[in-house]
């Protein structure tokens, strides 16, 4: 079954197809024929910004998360041998605190059907039963409908569209290597089990964080790993979602990193 096909979902995606190409109809007169690339950059800008208040959300559960880190640590050690004991000392911890272990998570699947209609415009080649009119503009004289997977695949790859294609597909591994950069867990001093992040890019993952420091540096690689995922994804997908990935991984570099300075974590504990 074609989910996109559900009436609802086809009428919400027509709408946001409508007002794309409106909007780049606007900008067509300011950029030219760049103008639906810009209207892909202009309508993700708009969607993060958007979802700003799910970004405060998860900084302040991520917070939360790591000043409790000691003490979960501590139960853990505690009670290791009794795992119901330690099911109820663990909630009853996210009780006293007014929090739970799943904080956090309710904003991320509130934007995942928001984020799922947006990023349905840039890969699907038909809308409501009519063609994606956005994937048949170009970039740079690229088409927004193909991919630097499909054009080597068919043999019609040339210096200029790799050029295209290199550059997007490699500002998403450089954002990718910033993110792993910045927000990598460093361990304390003595071995002790720090309380740091590694974002996994965009699309939930401080507990798999925290699991990395607790498993060691070789988690903690298989993580950094993951940051680049993205940028391979870019490679096969059409060149307006690989616009979208670039857009939206640098943009939540950015807002994290604003974010950690207002929301920092607990600093690691040492031996």
């Amino acid at each position: 079954m074609d989910l996109y096909a559900f009436p609802p979902i086809a009428g919400l995606l027509d709408g946001a197809h409508a007002v794309l190409m409106a909007l780049a109809a606007l900008l067509e007169p300011v950029i030219g024929i760049a103008s639906a690339a810009a209207a892909v950059v202009l309508v993700t800008l708009l969607v993060r910004a958007a979802l700003i208040p799910v970004g405060f959300s998860q900084a302040k559960a991520e917070q939360t998360r790591s000043r409790l880190a000691p003490k979960l640590a501590a139960l853990q050690k505690q009670h290791k041998n009794n795992p119901e004991r330690l099911q109820r000392e663990t909630m009853k911890l996210y009780g006293d605190e007014g929090t739970t272990p799943f904080a956090g998570c309710l904003p991320m699947l509130v934007q995942a059907p928001i984020v799922g209609v947006i990023y349905a415009l840039f890969i699907l080649p038909t809308i409501a039963g009519h063609p994606n009119a956005l994937l048949e503009q170009t970039f740079f004289g690229v088409p927004l409908g193909s991919s630097l997977a499909g054009q080597i695949a068919t043999g019609t790859l040339t210096p200029s569209a790799l050029a295209v294609f290199g550059v997007v597909i490699a500002g998403i591994a450089v954002v990718g290597e910033l993110t792993r950069r910045v927000f990598q867990p460093k361990p304390p001093a003595g071995g002790a089990v720090a309380t740091g992040r590694a974002d996994a890019s965009a699309p939930g993952d401080a507990a798999a964080a925290s699991a990395a420091l607790l498993a060691g540096p070789g988690m903690a690689r298989a993580l950094g790993a993951l940051q680049f995922i993205t940028a391979v994804i870019a490679i096969f997908v059409p060149l307006a979602a690989a616009l979208y990935l670039f857009v939206t991984v640098a943009w939540t570099l950015v807002q994290r990193m604003l974010l950690r300075r207002r929301y920092p974590l607990q600093a690691p504990l040492t031996a």
